[in-house]
Order: C-alpha cells, then structure tokens, then sequence
C-alpha cells in the first residue's frame, strides 16, 4: 500500500493506493472487501483524470493528451499526445492571453483616463500585440489538420482501372489477404481499408473499386465511392495499365499523387512499374509514401482537435475586428476592448476556463474505468 498526500498526487487529493498481484481472483476478493465498506464505491470512467482537472493538476487540452496518449497506435501518435499531455498548448494559450490582455488593458486604460491628458498613444503597442498574436494563431490554426490526422490516421487510395492488381498490392502492403483477387474485372466493389503503421505514423489504405463506365448498378455504386474516397484521401497511389489513359476513368490526379505502371512483372521495362504479385516495386512505393506524410506532419503545431481550430479562428476574427475599431481612432477603442475580452475568451476555452461542460462527458468516456 501507497499513500500519496494531495500536494504529490495525480488528482490533487489523499489517495492510497493497493500494488497486488494480477490474479483475477486476488482482485475480485480486494473489491469485494472494499465494496463491503461504507462510503467506497467503483470509480466511473476517467474520474480520476475528471478530479485532476477540477483540481487544477491538468488542464482540458492536457486531459485530451492524457486521452490520446492511452488510444495511441504508433510512435508519432505517443509524440504528439506527450507534448500536449506536458501541457505546451497550456503554456503557449497562456502566453497569447497575457498578451492579449495587456494590450486589452492598455485601451481601458486611455478609456479609463479619457477625461485626463494622457500624452502616449497606446495603438502601436496595442498593434504589436495583436498583430504578432494573430501569425502564432493562425499559423496553429493551419496545423490542427495534420495533427488531426496523425490522431486518427493518414488515408492513402490506391486508384486504377479494374483488374490492375489493385488489390494484390494492397494484400502485399498488408501481409494478409484482405481483399479478394481474381481476374474477373470488377471483383470489388466497396472500398476496403487496411491499417498500417509507416515510418511511426498511422496510415489506412484504401482498396478501392476499379474506374471504368459500367451499367452494373451495384459496381456503379462503389465506384461512385471510390471517387468520393479518392477526393477526400491524403495521398493516391493510381495504378496505370501499359498504353492506358493516366489516370484511368477521367480522375483528376494531383500533383503530389504516385502514378505507377501496373504488373511490372509482365513487363519489358521495370522502371516506373509496380507489381504486387511479385513485389517489384513496393518498397519503394512504401519509402514515396512515408517520406511524403512524415514532410506532411512535419508541419503539425501544438493544437490537435477541431475544438482547438475553432478556438484559434474565432480568436483570430476577434483580433482582425479589434484591429479594424482602432483605425476609427479614440472613437472606438472601447469597442476594440471587447474584441480582445472576446479572444481571450476563446483562448480560455483551449485550457478549459470557460464554456467546456458540454465537451467533458464525450472526453471522460474514452477513459477506462478508474483512470
């Protein structure tokens, strides 16, 4: 047994704590001792971690990297969640708040002293603080994406016309068999998903049904899904037959798309070609689409929710309006003032200060009992 005083504890609070042996049998007699005393019960879902918050021994943005930290997959997700968990975002809210209120602070004071010859003119300190603020904001605010997806994973299609070993690729990068093959042009016709972990970053690929014109409603359908998958993915790798339109089916492949020649292992040239069957070819697919998401996730920030990107935006119009009341001059600096209140506001919601009851039950049940 542990005692742990409040000033040294996770939650905050005098807690004790029981190191036993594992047996399931040696647990379930704990309980049932400590379920027989009066005033003790089972702990909910993430209580403890719902008690350092009240506390004061996390901040919101913290418990979510407490939350991302247990569902993590892969080593970029257990970096990412640990540097939101140490409490950076905390921090950095914590620096643009008070740079915010003091230019905040700077108005109410000519507001304050208006009756009184104040002989400094507090705009272009109050400008600096805004402007510099918003770059940090914004530029956040367009990291939040690709934090996301480091989150909840990268999705690359795999994208061609039908019987271009769409699928056999996929079953190689795999290492199982998880979508049918055969030589029957139109064997899939639902986009199946694989996940896998690519230079210590989740990424999913997608199978997806071979583009051509059909009359087949069923094929229709998944090809319909294909696109809409295809359009919505972080990368494509297309898949060309020799002699074939690039990309097959009237896609519009991007800029940063792969497009590689289908069943090398049938061909004359081998460079630029790909072959699942034989595995010509894939390792180098596999090195093109780690190199391209990890220089993708190179340009995440601190923030990783859409909770955190609306935080930033509507901080960052806030900002944009403050700047546009002060070049109305002393006329509308107490309208300006507001307008930092309310950006300050958002940023108080990123660590949990205001306006987050609503978001803390959906948090908390991610938890596993007791956590």
């Amino acid at each position: 047994m542990i005692r742990f005083s409040g000033s040294r504890s996770f939650t905050g609070e005098n807690v004790v704590e029981f190191h036993v042996h594992g047996s399931t049998a040696v647990i379930s007699a704990i309980l049932r001792e400590l379920g027989r005393m009066d005033g003790l019960r089972a702990a909910e879902p993430g209580e403890f971690t719902r008690r350092a918050l009240e506390n004061d021994r996390l901040d919101l943005a913290q418990v979510e990297g407490l939350a991302d930290l247990i569902e993590s997959e892969t080593e970029a997700q257990r970096r990412q969640a640990l540097r939101v968990l140490a409490g950076d975002l905390g921090r950095r809210a914590e620096k643009w708040r008070g740079d915010l209120i003091r230019a905040a602070a700077l108005l109410e004071a000519t507001i304050d002293f208006a009756d009184e010859d104040v002989p400094v003119d507090v705009r272009p300190e109050v400008r600096v603080l805004l402007e510099g603020t918003r770059a940090e904001l914004e530029r956040e605010a367009k990291g939040v994406q690709t934090a996301e997806r480091i989150r909840t994973g990268f999705e690359v299609a795999i994208l061609g016309a039908p019987n271009t070993g769409k699928s056999t690729l996929l079953n190689t990068l795999a290492g199982r068999e998880a979508a049918i093959t055969s030589e029957i042009a139109g064997t899939t016709r639902d986009v199946i998903e694989v996940r896998m972990d690519l230079g210590g970053l989740p990424v999913t690929l997608l199978d997806t049904a071979g583009l051509r014109e059909t009359d087949d409603k069923v094929e229709s359908i998944g090809i319909a899904r294909a696109r809409e998958r295809a359009e919505l993915a972080d990368l494509r790798v297309i898949l060309v037959e020799n002699g074939g339109p690039i990309p097959p089916g009237g896609f519009e492949a991007g800029a940063n798309d792969i497009v590689l020649r289908a069943k090398s292992d049938l061909q004359d040239e081998k460079s630029g070609g790909i072959s699942g069957l034989t595995g010509d070819g894939v390792d180098d697919l596999v090195d093109r689409i780690t190199q391209f998401l990890s220089t993708q996730a190179g340009s995440t920030g601190i923030a990783t929710r859409e909770r955190h990107r609306i935080s930033f935006e509507n901080a960052v119009a806030a900002l944009d309006e403050a700047s546009r009341q002060l070049d109305f001059g002393d006329s509308r600096t107490d309208i300006a003032a507001e307008e930092l209140r309310s950006a300050v506001r958002s940023l108080d919601a990123l660590v949990g200060r205001v306006d987050v009851e609503n978001i803390l039950d959906e948090i908390f049940s991610s938890f596993c009992i007791g956590k």
